[in-house]
Order: structure tokens, then C-alpha cells, then sequence
């Protein structure tokens, strides 16, 4: 392994063994890998197989991403405007949550007094929910509106097209939610 990955992996290990609260022998026991070598491997001393990271990932509750990458910050800070954002016809679209959790998207929709957004539909089974933090949204779902005030909330499938239009003549804005849905077998 080379150097910073195998630095990255001795301090992600250790980091995440120990704010589990496990010891190197309980990690042992749940991974399979002996203690001496989940010892090497907190050290950086160990050249693990891949077939041995699976299972410390495995016993860790973690991806390889998680034991591979640059150890992670206990709090990471994401500067206003620093998040990605799309503008399309007087709307504009932010990401309210850096990472993706578990495929859930999470936006702030803007919508411009009189504007409108057109959204395409997702995956068949998606889920999606808008909850309208100022103005009065008008979310159209197939053929269907649904208008909201302040605290007000929607969810319908987002497997169809979908509309998000600011009524009346202030801006708008909502958040978005959007889940993964299972199709049914």
C-alpha cells in the first residue's frame, strides 16, 4: 500500500474502533482477523489484502471508502455558498446537506415571485416531499395541484413530472426531499 493510504488506514481504524468503543480483541473477534494483525493494521505495519479490509469494513459497520480515504474531521464546516447549486428560470435549486445520505437528496428550492420550475421524474417508486418555508408554493404532480402555505407539506411519488411554481407575485422557496423508493416485486 502506499504511504498515505496506509497512514489513512491506520488512523481511520483506530479512529473508528475507538469511537465505537470497541477493543482490538472484540474487533478481532467480529472481523475474523486475528488481534496481532488488527494490531499492524492500527499501526500501519500491516499490507492487508483486500479480502482482510472487507471484513475489518464489515466489523467497523463502514465502506472501504470510510477505511481507505483521508480521515475525516470530527465537524466539518460548509461555508454559506459553498454548496452546489443549479439556477434555471428564476429559480434556483441548492443543496442543503454536503454528502448524500443513503441516496436522499436534500434542496432548497427558490422560486422568483411569478416563476416557475420544471423537474423531471425519477426512478419509478421515489418518494418526494416539499415543505414550503416562505410564499405560497404551487406544486403541480401530475395533472393534481397542491398549494402550500408556510409549514405546509406535500408528498407524492416523484417517478412523474413535477412543477414547483411560486403563486402570486413574492418569492417562494421550499424544501425538498427526495428518497429512494422500492419497486414492488
Amino acid at each position: 500500500m502506499t504511504g498515505d493510504v496506509s497512514t489513512h488506514l491506520a488512523s481511520n481504524i483506530k479512529r473508528l474502533r475507538e469511537t465505537q468503543s470497541l477493543s482490538q480483541q472484540k474487533c478481532s473477534e467480529l472481523s475474523g482477523v486475528p488481534r496481532p494483525t488488527w494490531a499492524n493494521l492500527e499501526t500501519g505495519q500491516a499490507n492487508p489484502t483486500l479480502a482482510v479490509l472487507v471484513r475489518v469494513a464489515t466489523a467497523l459497520q463502514v465502506s472501504l471508502e470510510d477505511l481507505l480515504g483521508a480521515p475525516q474531521e470530527a465537524v466539518q464546516i460548509y461555508r454559506s455558498g459553498s454548496l452546489p447549486e443549479r439556477k434555471r428560470s428564476g429559480a434556483t435549486v441548492r443543496r442543503l446537506v454536503p454528502e448524500d445520505v443513503a441516496g436522499i437528496e436534500i434542496d432548497i428550492v427558490d422560486i422568483a415571485a411569478s416563476s416557475s420550475l420544471r423537474a423531471p421524474a425519477h426512478k419509478v417508486g421515489t418518494r418526494e416531499f416539499v415543505i414550503c418555508n416562505s410564499g405560497h408554493l404551487v406544486v403541480s404532480v401530475a395533472e393534481e395541484l397542491a398549494e402550500l402555505a408556510p409549514g405546509d407539506v406535500a408528498a407524492y411519488r416523484a417517478d412523474q413530472k413535477r412543477v414547483y411554481r411560486a403563486k402570486g407575485r413574492q418569492r417562494s422557496t421550499g424544501t425538498r426531499i427526495v428518497t429512494p423508493g422500492s419497486v414492488p416485486s
